[in-house]
């Protein structure tokens, strides 16, 4: 038998796997969390600003009046409660864990509100980092909410797969940044939600161009985009284009990405609404 690659519909093994739905291996939500939507971050590699665009989204969709949270699924890399000045730690009670709310009303859970140091390395093997995010899922008491976003970890491993089964997901947003190397990294995501049969919502380019503050002129310092090629080419449209600009970078470092004005992301969230 030839080694599994999760995608049945050109496999012409018969094992067990094949005979199963995928709501087979989806995991139960708590009596006390209703989640209308799962959206995923993802990347195929990491640095790109997955969990800026995590963090941007869903504060951006509480403004507006939704009700959010964010599963901060990247184990290894939690970067989430940092970007909103969150040092506390996360509290239980006799049945759930209790996400974080932030002033705006974005529910978080992270396992660096677990830690009690948060400098801490998590050398944990796959299978504890999978069953982690899982717990998540079946144990936090997230209440209401109209989107859960999920913060993913770069790649297309075991972590990414415990999601795409675990986890009802309705559709996944994939950030990149303008590289030659940006269409097999995007494809390499986009095959995996594919084989998972999971929607690709669109495509978020980060770091795509810099704008003069003396001229205004927007300048490729990364090189020419390649986004809109590669988005054709796989039949998805490309969400928003974010520019390189050190005055964000200095409010997500200082936990105030609540201050951030990212109108590159408002028509997405518009059609969220």
């Amino acid at each position: 038998m030839s080694e599994c690659s999760h995608d049945c519909s050109n496999c012409s093994e018969n094992c067990s796997s094949k005979n199963q739905s995928k709501a087979d291996f989806l995991k139960p939500m708590n009596k006390y969390s209703n989640i209308k939507n799962v959206i995923g971050i993802v990347s195929g590699k990491g640095g790109v600003g997955k969990s800026f665009v995590s963090c941007m989204l869903a504060e951006k969709c509480a403004k507006a009046g939704l009700k959010v949270g964010i599963l901060d699924a990247d184990i290894t890399g939690p970067s989430v409660p940092k970007s909103f000045g969150i040092t506390s730690r996360a509290m239980q009670d006799d049945e759930c864990l209790l996400p974080t709310v932030t002033e705006d009303g974005v529910k978080i859970m992270s396992v660096n509100l677990l830690l009690e140091d948060v400098n801490s390395p998590v050398v944990w093997r796959g299978p504890v980092i999978s069953g982690v995010i899982e717990q998540f899922w079946t144990d936090v008491r997230w209440g209401e909410l109209d989107y859960l976003f999920v913060d993913m970890p770069p790649g297309t491993g075991d972590v990414a797969l415990t999601v795409f089964q675990s986890l009802p997901i309705g559709g996944i947003v994939i950030v990149s940044t303008p590289q030659d190397l940006v269409k097999m990294i995007v494809s390499k995501a986009y095959n995996m939600a594919k084989m998972m049969s999971v929607p690709v919502l669109g495509l978020v380019e980060n770091m795509s161009y810099y704008v003069c503050p003396d001229c205004g002129k927007k300048i490729d310092i990364f090189g020419k985009s390649k986004i809109d090629e590669t988005a054709a080419e796989l039949g998805v449209p490309v969400l928003a284009k974010l520019p390189v600009n050190s005055e964000i970078n200095r409010l997500v470092d200082e936990g105030k990405i609540s201050e951030v004005n990212c109108p590159e992301l408002d028509e997405f969230v518009d059609a969220l609404k």
